[in-house]
């Protein structure tokens, strides 16, 4: 296992659509670990493809760590986290009960150090495949539904920054400015570029 770097705003595969998974392999697995390897040395919760450079359908969540409050139902049971967690969710799709909304302010690993208040449908149903390509039920509230909805958001090219309050937007607006212009600047060096 390797640690991915994790790109920053500026950088344009974050606004890049991930294709569909379609090869179940261990170049897959290898991909999924290495992800959540770094995730977790970012200390993070939640991790996305376009986040590490690829334009594909796969994002890993852990909230095992903290004291978090939520509900979910995984194929029709509940688990112990460390049983279902890190989890690893290949071509995620999202269904959002409407009512209620929540307002809670998020953070990405791309967005070092900026937050902003986002609302977001507190209950969701998500469909996946796992590394074996089997197929998988989740129902969540509370965290885990807006993590699962925040990173499926960057599996479909979507940054936080465009579902959030007006209001947080104009308070980070000089950092979202600075970071891309970082980003941007760093990008003109990279050998490849």
């Amino acid at each position: 296992m390797a640690a991915l770097e994790i790109v920053h705003y500026g950088n344009p595969i974050l606004r890049k659509k991930g294709k569909p998974i379609e090869q179940f392999n261990d170049d897959l697995k290898r991909l999924g670990k290495d992800m959540i390897e770094t995730m977790q040395a970012a200390e993070g919760i939640g991790l996305a493809a376009q986040q590490v450079d690829l334009a594909l359908r796969i994002c890993v969540i852990d909230l095992r760590e903290g004291d978090w409050e939520f509900d979910y139902r995984l194929n029709g049971g509940v688990y112990p986290l460390d049983l279902i967690m890190p989890m690893v969710l290949i071509n995620p799709e999202v269904t959002a009960i409407p009512d209620p909304v929540t307002t809670y302010s998020e953070g990405c690993l791309s967005f070092p150090e900026i937050h902003g208040d986002i609302d977001r449908p507190d209950r969701i149903d998500v469909r996946f495949k796992d590394l074996d390509g089997h197929d998988n039920h989740l129902s969540c509230n509370g965290l885990l539904s807006r993590c699962v909805q925040h990173e499926v958001d960057h599996l479909n090219g979507v940054l936080f920054i465009d579902r959030m309050r007006k209001s947080s937007l104009l308070e980070i607006e000089q950092d979202l400015k600075q970071l891309k212009k970082a980003t941007r600047k760093r990008l003109k060096r990279r050998p490849d570029a």
